[in-house]
């Protein structure tokens, strides 16, 4: 098979290009510009393009398809000979489907969690190695890479991403895979440059539910209103699991869930991480998993990457990363840091990145989502707020929408780097929250920083 990829850049695209170069495909691809870690990556595989940019020479009958990413646009040179040439098309989400086909399709969608609930599916089936084809967001410890595609594989684990689908597709990825086992974690309003009302939003994930195959399974959380409603009605004949927090306790900072009796420690944490384990759970029990097998597993899953993932630590602070940047991830992230070490100070850093968290309309969502720690700080970029194109905001607006009295915000990285540096560290633990790295903040070398 011979398929050519229009920004194979892309942190999605490239994985899913090394996936069909390790399972024999002849891979080609383009792209007008390529970032590490994804230009590494391709170079190690021999899949990096010779020069950026476009070139429609590259589309040639020869080609059984090609895959077009969400970074090109609808007048791309390279797309429009494809389609000149009749050439089969095929965005992202469309290819996988069309890999897994003949296997169990198991897609875990929701605003967060996905990603983790994922990685602690496989981490399971790895621990007990049983195969399994997969695509997660995020790089896995004791996995080379994010899409794994293979011919004798009979189980498909898939992160289902709700974002649009590519320029010529606007559907949600996820309407896409047609699960045989969903999962829904939650629905926190995102994308509102795609998604302009929550009600509007919530219907993809009802569309999601509805896709699930004759006789499927559609496990849920049950503690989300918009879920729960959504699982309640789905169609008769899907099995319905719905799921919520397990009994758990904490002792010398380490967390348990109580299962038949049994303690059984983990080695994240938080309320959020809890529902999750058991959504996670739900989905080996039907694969044929049972919940002995699963805590023996699960009990050496150490998080996702950038997932409350720990850099630092000595007896007296640690400093974490986290993903997180929307109303809901924030306040589920601090809550669980403040849980688990309730005799430490938090400092939580959040920075306003996204296209959501720096629009104007949206920050009264952030009301109150950093109340959980005790040294609040904010950061935003004027620069990326114009790179978007969106109204310019004011640290006064800030400040305003989390209406928190505690909290400082900050326009200059440097300045908020000083700041955290001049506090006395001493049972005091550091969050870091952002999809970016506050504007060339090194987190490792803060934590080390921090701790000195």
């Amino acid at each position: 098979m011979k398929v050519h990829f229009i920004a194979i850049g892309g942190s999605a695209m490239h994985n899913l290009a090394i996936a069909l170069h390790k399972k024999g495909y002849k891979v080609t691809g383009s792209d007008d510009e390529i970032f590490e870690p994804s230009k590494g990556r391709l170079e190690k595989y021999g899949l990096l393009p010779g020069s950026e940019g476009w070139y429609p020479e590259r589309i040639h009958s020869g080609l059984d398809a090609v895959i077009v990413g969400m970074h090109a646009k609808q007048d791309n040179p390279e797309l429009k000979k494809a389609e000149e040439l009749g050439i089969k098309i095929f965005s992202y989400p469309e290819y996988l489907y069309e890999q897994s086909k003949d296997k169990k399709r198991v897609v875990i969608g929701g605003s967060h969690g996905k990603t983790t609930i994922t990685s602690m599916i496989l981490h399971v089936l790895q621990y007990w190695r049983i195969n399994c084809d997969y695509m997660v967001g995020a790089q896995l410890e004791g996995f080379e890479v994010m899409v794994k595609l293979t011919k004798d594989a009979d189980i498909i684990v898939l992160e289902g991403d709700e974002y649009l689908t590519s320029p010529i597709d606007r559907r949600p990825k996820f309407h896409l895979y047609k699960p045989d086992i969903a999962l829904i974690s939650g629905i926190a309003w995102d994308h509102i440059n795609v998604f302009p009302t929550f009600e509007n939003y919530v219907e993809q994930f009802r569309i999601f539910s509805d896709e699930v195959t004759n006789n499927g399974t559609l496990i849920y959380c049950k503690e989300d209103e918009n879920v729960r409603e959504i699982g309640e009605s789905a169609r008769p004949d899907i099995l319905k699991l719905p799921y919520a927090i397990p009994d758990h306790t904490i002792e010398n900072g380490i967390t348990y869930i109580i299962n038949s009796g049994e303690k059984n420690p983990l080695k994240v944490f938080g309320e959020h991480n809890l529902m999750n384990i058991n959504g996670a759970r739900l989905v080996c029990n039907e694969l044929d998993i049972s919940d002995k097998d699963f805590f023996e597993a699960i009990s050496s899953f150490s998080g996702a990457s950038k997932r409350l993932e720990m850099i630092a630590k000595n007896d007296f602070s640690i400093v974490f990363k986290d993903f997180a940047h929307s109303p809901s991830k924030l306040m589920a992230t601090t809550k669980a840091v403040k849980q688990q070490f309730p005799d430490r100070k938090l400092v939580g850093c959040i920075e306003l990145h996204t296209y959501s968290s720096l629009s104007e309309k949206f920050l009264s969502h952030y009301k109150g989502c950093m109340d959980n720690v005790d040294i609040p700080k904010v950061y935003f970029s004027p620069h990326a707020i114009r790179l978007k194109r969106l109204p310019a905001i004011t640290k006064e607006q800030v400040k305003e929408a989390f209406d928190n009295p505690a909290i400082v915000v900050y326009t200059d990285s440097s300045k908020l780097l000083n700041d955290l540096l001049k506090i006395d560290w001493k049972n005091k633990n550091l969050l870091m929250m952002s999809s970016g790295d506050f504007d060339g903040i090194n987190f490792e070398d803060l934590g080390k920083s921090v701790l000195s």
